[in-house]
């Protein structure tokens, strides 16, 4: 079969491999049809992904056809097409146990911390299958993506009298903002790319945008907002600056979210905190059930995934493309790779 290795930092190698066929009990044999391009496969092509370790498969946004099955497995059948909840937990530790399935202790992340989908054949426990009668392979292989925008929006438990803001115009801010506005929120973006405000604006349903590189960036924000402050901050960025200001922007007895990380310290002003008595959640990854409520939300169309996929790449294009989509000029929202025809 063919496999996708991404053998060192800006380097990709093409191999014929065998598949892995003999299965347990639980176990299933998954065809892998699109796989999504995201941050982290970027950033460890720059060699700048932490706790990464190479030779590596990348590949976790996936859509995936079921091809066999182990005795025991009950949830998905043969032929199903399936989204693949990529967070393997090693060991039921007390998160796990509590249903903290998105951030167990021994937490394993299918194409980071293993080999990943980049490949025509995998192999994987089938609790981790989601199967949807109705979405195409694109659509499954966004929904880990959205997932970590689902989320954090859920972790905000937020309401149609919240105000909301969210920070960063990537694809997890996006995420974030097509969640929040399900909610009946009022949602506005800030970035400092004019022109992912504008998709915001324009395609993604945003209330209103802030681009933080014009001005002056509370009153900004109180524009948008008839002079209040957002009640609810969620910031995808993972700048250490961006998420100390999230203090400075959050209305008295707020939330803030971080979804994006850092690898370093984190300080804050702590007579504002509490002066504030603000709520500070971190965010990670998805639970079954945000995979379960997405497919159901794209099964009635409450999201849209056609303004999500700006490039495609055939499997045998991607070592000689995938540089270009490091380039802010190439305007990349979501890369899908075409494993294999749908």
């Amino acid at each position: 079969m063919l496999t996708i290795t991404l053998q060192e930092p800006g380097r990709f190698t093409y191999s014929d491999t065998q598949p892995q066929t003999d299965l347990l009990p639980g176990e299933a044999l998954l065809k892998v049809h699109r796989i999504g391009i995201c941050g982290t496969d970027l950033h460890a092509y720059r060699g700048k992904q932490p706790f990464f370790s190479y030779p590596r498969i990348l590949g976790h946004e996936l859509g995936v056809e079921v091809v066999r099955i182990g005795e025991q497995v009950q949830n998905v059948r043969v032929g199903d097409r399936c989204a693949v909840e990529p967070y393997f937990n090693r060991t039921t530790d007390q998160a796990v146990r509590r249903g903290r399935t998105n951030c167990g202790e021994n937490l394993s992340v299918f194409g980071v911390h293993e080999d990943g989908g980049m490949r025509e054949f995998i192999k994987i426990s089938a609790r981790y299958l989601h199967p949807s009668a109705h979405l195409d392979y694109e659509q499954l292989a966004l929904i880990e993506p959205l997932g970590i925008g689902c989320h954090a929006v859920n972790r905000a438990a937020i309401t149609p009298d919240d105000l909301v803001l969210v920070i960063g115009a990537g694809p997890i801010g996006l995420a974030t903002l097509q969640f929040a506005k399900l909610t009946g929120a009022r949602v506005a973006v800030m970035d400092i790319n004019e022109k992912r405000l504008a998709f915001c604006r324009e395609k993604m349903g945003a209330d209103g945008t802030v681009n933080a590189a014009t001005g002056e960036v509370i009153p900004m924000i109180r524009e948008q907002f008839a002079g209040d402050l957002p009640t609810v901050v969620l910031d995808a960025t993972g700048s250490p600056q961006s998420m100390k200001n999230t203090l400075d922007y959050v209305a008295f007895g707020g939330k803030i979210v971080f979804i994006g990380l850092f690898q370093g310290d984190f300080t804050f002003f702590d007579p504002l905190f509490h002066k504030k008595e603000i709520t500070l959640l971190a965010s990670r990854n998805a639970l079954g059930s945000d995979f379960r409520q997405i497919i159901r939300q794209m099964e009635e169309g409450l999201i849209d995934t056609r303004p999500w996929i700006t490039h495609r790449i055939a499997a045998g294009d991607l070592a000689a493309r995938f540089e270009s989509l490091l380039l802010p000029e190439t305007g990349v929202i979501k890369a899908m790779v075409e494993m294999l025809d749908a």
